[in-house]
């Protein structure tokens, strides 16, 4: 495979950290309430997600942002500071979405969310450098600046047609050590890109990220509660009927995206599962 191949595989794919992503972190309704996300892991490990003082938690907007990140880090081919360069025009293009003042404010607040929620870890975290669990606290960025270009910088920008005069400026963030060293030991889940932004839901996105963690751990097949679901996910509503009826939309959608061959719900005695069954990448 040549150089440009590389590249444009590079694009297509994007690397995750996987202990990450195997807890919840994005609340995929805005429009909850809850300050706190509390989890406990299959080893007994205790995670908690805090919002900054006077934040709400992560939601949807920033769970594409956090995406996009991975992609732009693995893309600068792993730096080792972690640190990477962008324009929020150039970025908010990559997501797809619509390029003005209320998304450019969006974007901002979202990258200071993910710099300012906390990650608290008990024995929940695996850190691929020390080979073991961890316990302690960290965020998913370490630093965050955005630079506004000089007014001068503004009105040369209207000279090139490529690129728009309203551009705000340039960020640059910082993956958190922990996170970057996972991601550069490959241990790692991945996804395609193109399929991850086609879903339209935000919570048949996350199921998509959950379901590469079943691949990772060589699944063709998986299953699990309700009510664990609910937890990894996250998602608010807790009865069996109301959930199913959140996920059936998502099913849909990973059906016909060629993400899974089947997905849908079975009760064993007065417990509800939820039923996976992967496709192979090759579909």
């Amino acid at each position: 495979m040549n150089l440009a191949a590389r590249r444009r595989a590079a694009i297509r794919i994007v690397a995750l950290d996987r202990p990450l992503e195997a807890s919840p972190l994005f609340r995929l309704s805005d429009s909850a309430d809850d300050t706190v996300i509390s989890y406990e892991t299959e080893n007994g490990g205790r995670w908690r997600v805090l919002p900054g003082p006077g934040d709400r938690l992560p939601g949807t907007f920033d769970q594409d942002v956090y995406v996009e990140l991975c992609r732009r880090f693995n893309e600068a081919d792993l730096p080792g500071d972690g640190a990477v360069t962008f324009t929020l025009h150039s970025f908010l293009r990559s997501i797809d979405r619509r390029v003005d003042g209320r998304t450019y404010d969006q974007l901002r607040s979202a990258l200071g969310r993910l710099e300012r929620t906390t990650l608290e870890s008990a024995n929940a975290y695996y850190s691929a450098a020390t080979s073991g669990f961890i316990n302690g606290q960290f965020a998913v960025l370490s630093s965050v600046s955005i630079e506004r270009r000089r007014n001068v910088d503004r009105e040369q920008l209207g000279l090139f047609a490529a690129v728009p005069a309203a551009e705000p400026g340039v960020a640059r963030v910082v993956l958190h050590p922990l996170v970057r060293d996972n991601i550069t030991a490959r241990h790692v889940v991945t996804l395609s890109l193109a399929r991850y932004f086609a879903l339209q839901s935000p919570v048949a996105r996350r199921l998509y990220r959950l379901l590469e963690i079943a691949r990772a751990n060589g699944m063709v097949t998986w299953r699990v509660t309700l009510e664990r679901l609910r937890d990894m996910l996250p998602l608010v509503q807790r009865y069996p009927s109301h959930l199913q009826r959140v996920l059936q939309p998502a099913h849909v959608m990973l059906v016909e995206a060629g993400l899974v061959r089947d997905a849908g719900f079975r009760q064993q005695r007065r417990e509800w599962n939820a039923e996976y069954v992967l496709a192979s990448r090759a579909e």
